[in-house]
């Protein structure tokens, strides 16, 4: 399987640096068949790097600014990991079709369980952020909405061991103009989408399916919205993927030019608050909280080969304010769920630094009140 790659923005890669962009998705067991030696899989199409200098928008639903996506090819996106007993089923799945996707963490979460993210972004998988601890940015004043935006990148880079790419996405696709603002000084893309799966009003994975795949018809191409805290996206990412394969959609990969630079004050946090919870969680240990992950992964990986594509009609100037697109990332187990406690975990909050401004972060949002009021 030959993949050919796609650069967005700036000058083209030199070959020392295709070889280390290369890198960060070339993981391989060359024990394992090449994925091309395989039937009836995804597998990736293309790989998009991605130049965020300044800032870009993607994703339909909000922004036209750029189109990349020919047609029939789709971007798997997952939100407001990780979740191991749900983050777990989705991996799997998208390994056994050899294809990757893009993960908008959330930071409290990604601090809970930081072998998690690890174990994402081993597979090969891109890792980017949804703030700190998915607060709607409509409502926040400019001082804690970049708290939240920044506090989270420097919590899941921390869990990551390294930069994570700097790709974002708004919780509820919120996007006051202050913020994209804030965003493109900060060199940061922003991810919308094209297809929502609506995973969190329903337990069904056949649902979910059905929905993508509908999505998917209308519009023909583009950035597919799950969750993979879900139960039902965990239940029915296997087969909406083997759905995908059979109706012949290509799958996008996205990795970024550049990695996503931290704030030393929110380093010094989000440092601060995982030897909190280090110290909370070594006294009362999980039985699952350390686990090998049996995990092969193809030996053909993707080789990017930049091209560089002329955005239509790039933003510039003062960014316009959003309608506010509300949506709701968690459905609330009606029953004992193995994952509960990680959820109760990532809800506390943290201890926050000297600052003009104060990072306050509820435990549980009532997102029905923001859905319900337009």
């Amino acid at each position: 399987m030959r993949v050919v790659g796609t650069f967005l923005g700036g000058a083209l890669l030199t070959a020392a640096g295709l070889a280390l962009a290369g890198a960060g998705v070339a993981h391989a067991d060359n024990d394992k068949p090449a994925c091309s030696d395989r039937k009836g899989i995804l597998g990736v199409s293309r790989v998009v790097e991605i130049d965020t200098a300044g800032g870009r928008r993607f994703g339909n639903m909000q922004y036209k600014d750029i189109d990349f996506l020919k047609p029939g090819e789709i971007v798997l996106t997952f939100d407001d990991g990780p979740l191991r007993g749900k983050t777990t089923a989705v991996l799997n799945a998208l390994e056994a079709h050899c294809t990757k996707a893009t993960f908008f963490m959330v930071g409290r979460m990604a601090l809970v369980d930081p072998a998690m993210v690890r174990e994402i972004d081993r597979r090969g998988h891109t890792v980017g952020t949804h703030t700190w601890s998915h607060k709607m940015q409509g409502s926040l004043s400019q001082s804690s909405g970049e708290q939240e935006i920044e506090l989270g990148v420097s919590a899941v880079a921390l869990a990551l061991g390294k930069p994570v790419a700097p790709f974002f996405r708004f919780p509820y696709l919120s996007d006051p103009a202050r913020m994209q603002a804030h965003l493109n000084d900060r060199d940061h893309g922003i991810f919308s989408i094209d297809v929502d799966s609506l995973d969190f009003r329903t337990r069904s994975g056949s649902t979910v399916m059905h929905r993508v795949l509908s999505g998917l018809k209308l519009h023909g191409k583009g950035i597919i919205l799950m969750h993979d805290i879900q139960r039902s996206t965990a239940a029915g990412i296997a087969d909406l993927l083997d759905a995908l394969a059979r109706e012949g959609y290509k799958v996008v990969h996205l990795v970024s030019k550049r990695p996503a630079k931290t704030l030393k004050a929110y380093d010094e946090m989000a440092q601060k608050e995982a030897d909190r919870r280090k110290k909370y969680a070594d006294s009362r240990p999980l039985a699952d909280r350390s686990i090998v992950w049996p995990v092969s992964l193809a030996s053909d990986l993707p080789t990017v080969v930049p091209l560089k594509i002329e955005p239509r009609g790039l933003f510039k100037g003062p960014l316009p304010e959003r309608s506010g697109l509300t949506r709701p990332p968690v459905e609330k187990p009606r029953q004992s769920d193995p994952d509960d406690e990680r959820r109760a975990d990532a809800s506390v909050q943290p201890q926050t630094p000297e600052s003009p401004a104060t990072l306050k972060v509820p435990v549980e949002e009532d997102w029905r009140k923001e859905v319900f009021k337009n």
